[in-house]
């Protein structure tokens, strides 16, 4: 439930608002309505006070997402603040792709290829670090609760200390990109929504989940991406490197919330991360 400031300040935005309709997911402490005012639909995301993925969601909406706004192909902004967690954007009308017929077609990741290259065309940044920290964060997972077994533990762990640590460009990226945050209207027209995991980081990453799910075995939905995308942003040393950490991240993460179909891919993406690299 939102907290009394967040409902006080959405009174003040959206005085006699009308939910509509929850959009919420019990895995994240975050409070997601579809709401009506004067006649027109607003989505306020409320986040609880663990909630760190609400000033990712904000900023990007605030910094990056003009090249799709201004095509209608993500929510616009309307009201937003940091201190309370709380975010109010238009409502973007559209079904989700997952679950529908376009999950399964080539002229949405087309589509999604082209959305993606304007998003990571914005302009990138050097960091020398990057490399680094992202093999400390892998090696903390390694440390917490998950059921990743002990060999593959300890293979992971001499994997991650002989990786180098290169200087990387990072550029505006999504953090969650696959089809259950697309969304499709009537048209066919792909558009995208949730941002809570959008930060710097290397354009390739944000092809990880598609890899290991809409991609597996079917290359041909990889060709229209590419297409749409206009380039291969994947450097072989570097893009194992960024499937075994997505791997391991999402065995523990999905562990530690009791989602057991999630944990499964995670383990299994791990299991083709490290046959890959020894192939």
């Amino acid at each position: 439930m939102p907290s009394a400031d967040q409902l006080h300040l959405l009174d003040l935005w959206l005085p006699g608002a009308e939910v509509v309709h929850d959009h919420s997911w019990g895995q994240v402490e975050r409070a997601v309505r579809e709401v009506v005012h004067a006649g027109r639909r607003y989505i306020v995301k409320a986040g609880g006070p663990d909630d760190h993925h609400m000033a990712r969601e904000i900023r990007a909406h605030q910094s990056w997402l003009q090249p799709w706004t201004s095509l209608g192909r993500a929510p616009l902004l309307a009201f937003a603040d940091l201190p309370t967690r709380l975010l109010v954007t238009h409502h973007l009308s559209g079904r989700l792709v997952l679950g529908t017929e376009h999950e399964h077609a080539a002229a949405t990741y087309r589509q999604a290829g082209k959305l993606l290259a304007l998003l990571h065309r914005q302009g990138g940044t050097t960091d020398e670090g990057h490399e680094a920290r992202e093999n400390r964060r892998t090696l903390a997972w390694l440390d917490s609760p998950h059921r990743i077994a002990g060999d593959v533990v300890a293979r992971l762990r001499r994997l991650v200390a002989s990786w180098p640590t290169p200087s990387t460009t990072l550029v505006p990226t999504h953090g969650d990109w696959q089809p259950r945050n697309w969304l499709v209207d009537d048209d066919g027209v792909v558009s995208i929504i949730d941002f809570g995991r959008a930060a710097l980081r290397p354009a390739m990453t944000d092809l990880a989940r598609l890899q290991v799910q809409q991609f597996r075995g079917r290359p041909d939905l990889e060709r229209a991406f590419l297409e749409g995308y206009g380039a291969d942003p994947r450097e072989p040393g570097a893009w194992h490197r960024t499937l075994l950490r997505e791997a391991v991240s999402t065995a523990a993460w999905a562990h530690q919330v009791g989602d057991e179909e999630f944990e499964a891919q995670g383990l299994r993406m791990v299991d083709d991360a490290l046959a890959a690299i020894s192939a």
